[in-house]
C-alpha cells in the first residue's frame, strides 16, 4: 500500500498499549450502525443483558442505612471476615482453595498485579513475562522501574527451559504469566507445562505471579499454578471479567511469607479497595449472583466462539471459552495496514506490537476481542474482516 497517501494516527493509550488508525475523514462504516460509530473489537470487558437487573437486587442491600454506613467507612487490603469468606469461595478451583485469612484485596485486577509485582521485584529488578503478554504489565513495569524480559513460550505455553536460561543470564526478581486463556492467544496451558513450570520455580527459587482473570470462563480447566507451586505463587484475579469494570474488586492470594510483602506494597500504591466495592461484592458473591452471571457468560463466550469458527474458520487461534482471539494475517498483510484498513471499515482491532515485550519484531497478526458488540454486530463484523483479509492491500482505494 502506497504509504503517501494515508496518514496514520499512532496513539498510546494506558493500559492497552500503542495502536494505529487511520487518520483524516472517518469512512462511511460498511456496518449497519450509525454514521462514524466504530464496532469495538479492542476492548473485552463482556456485559450481558440481565446482569444489571441482578446486581440491582444486591445494591438494594447496600442502601439500608444501617448497611450503608459501614459500607462508606474505609476499605482495608485485609478486607473483612465476610469478604475473605465470600472470596475464598469464589476463588477455589478444582484441587485448589485459598485459606480466606490469606485473600487480599485491591481496588481492581490491575491494582492486585502492582501490587504483586512491587513486592517482589525491587526497582531496577527484572520480571520476567511471555513474549507476547497483557500489556497492562507493560505500563505497570514502566512506572515501577522494572525491566520486562521475554520469554520464549511454544504451543503448550512459557517454557520452562527459556524460563532458566534468562534467570542464568541475569537473575530474575518473579515471573508474570496467564496460564488460562492467555491474553492475546486465548489458549490454556495444559497440566503437564503446569507441573514442569511449577518444578523450574522451585529448583531456580523463584516466585511467580499467577494472573487468573480470565479463569472463571473454562469450567473444567486444569488446576491454578499455584495449586502446584503453594510457596512460590501469588494468584491475582479480580470481578471486572465477571461482574463489570464500573464496581470492581481485586483479589490477591499470596503464600505466607510473602503475605506481609504484598499487603505492605498494596497499602503504600494505595491500591487498596474501596469498601462500598468490598461490601457489594461480598453480598453478589454469598447470594449466588456472580456465579448466575458467570455461568451466563459462558454460554455468551460460547456463542461468540461459534461464530468464530464460521466467520474465520482456520484462521485463528483461541479456546472453546474466550473473549478473545488471535489471527495469523495472510502473508500479503501487515498488522499496522489491516488495522488501518479495518479502522476504514468502522472496526477496530488490535495489532501484535501492543503485546509484544522487547525489542523483537511483532508478528502479522491482530487480536480481536469479542466481548462488546451485539452478537449479530460481531457476525458482520468478521465477515468484513474476513473479506479484507483476502484483498491486497495495494489494491484497496484510499478514499
Amino acid at each position: 500500500m502506497c504509504s503517501n497517501d494515508l496518514r496514520l494516527d499512532l496513539r498510546g493509550e494506558v493500559g492497552r498499549g500503542t495502536f494505529v488508525r487511520a487518520a483524516g475523514p472517518a469512512p462511511v462504516p460498511a456496518l449497519a450502525e450509525p454514521t462514524g460509530a466504530k464496532v469495538d473489537l479492542e476492548l473485552s470487558y463482556p456485559l450481558i443483558p440481565e446482569q444489571g437487573t441482578l446486581l440491582a437486587a444486591g445494591m438494594e442491600r447496600l442502601l439500608r442505612p444501617d448497611v450503608l454506613d459501614a459500607a462508606l467507612g474505609p476499605g482495608r487490603v485485609t478486607g473483612t471476615p465476610a469478604a475473605r469468606e465470600a472470596a475464598a469461595a469464589l476463588l477455589a478451583a478444582p484441587g485448589w482453595r485459598p485459606a480466606p485469612e490469606s485473600v487480599l484485596f485491591a481496588g481492581n485486577g490491575r491494582q492486585a498485579i502492582a501490587g504483586a509485582v512491587s513486592a517482589l521485584v525491587p526497582p531496577g529488578g527484572r520480571l520476567a513475562v511471555e513474549a507476547l503478554t497483557y500489556p497492562v504489565i507493560k505500563g505497570i513495569a514502566a512506572r515501577l522501574g522494572v525491566t520486562l524480559v521475554p520469554v520464549a513460550a511454544d504451543e503448550h505455553g512459557l517454557r520452562p527451559d527459556a524460563l532458566a536460561d534468562a534467570h542464568r543470564a541475569a537473575p530474575l526478581g518473579a515471573l508474570y504469566l496467564q496460564p488460562t486463556l492467555h491474553n492475546p492467544h486465548g489458549t490454556t496451558m495444559p497440566w503437564q507445562r503446569r507441573v514442569e513450570i511449577a518444578g523450574a520455580l522451585e529448583r531456580l527459587g523463584l516466585d511467580a505471579i499467577e494472573d487468573r482473570v480470565w479463569a472463571f470462563l473454562p469450567e473444567d480447566g486444569p488446576q491454578p499454578l499455584a495449586s502446584l507451586a503453594a510457596r512460590r505463587t501469588v494468584l491475582v484475579d479480580s470481578l471486572s471479567k465477571r461482574l463489570a469494570p464500573g464496581l470492581s474488586l481485586g483479589f490477591a492470594v499470596p503464600p505466607a511469607a510473602l503475605a506481609g510483602r504484598v499487603a505492605a506494597a498494596l497499602r503504600s500504591g494505595a491500591w487498596g479497595p474501596a469498601r462500598f466495592a468490598l461490601d457489594a461484592a461480598t453480598g453478589w458473591i454469598t447470594d449466588g449472583t456472580v456465579e448466575e452471571i458467570t455461568r451466563a457468560k459462558r454460554a455468551d463466550a460460547a456463542a461468540r466462539q461459534e461464530i468464530v469458527a464460521e466467520r474465520l474458520a482456520g484462521a485463528v487461534r483461541s479456546g472453546p471459552s474466550s473473549y478473545f482471539c488471535w489471527w495469523d494475517l495472510p502473508p500479503q498483510w501487515r498488522a499496522e495496514t489491516f488495522v488501518a484498513a479495518a479502522a476504514r471499515r468502522g472496526i477496530a482491532v488490535t495489532p501484535a506490537a501492543a503485546f509484544v515485550v522487547g525489542t523483537a519484531a511483532a508478528p502479522r497478526a491482530v487480536r480481536i476481542g469479542l466481548a462488546s458488540p451485539p452478537l449479530e454486530t460481531l457476525s458482520h463484523a468478521l465477515t468484513v474482516l474476513a473479506d479484507l483479509a483476502t484483498e491486497n492491500p495495494d489494491d484497496i482505494p484510499l478514499d
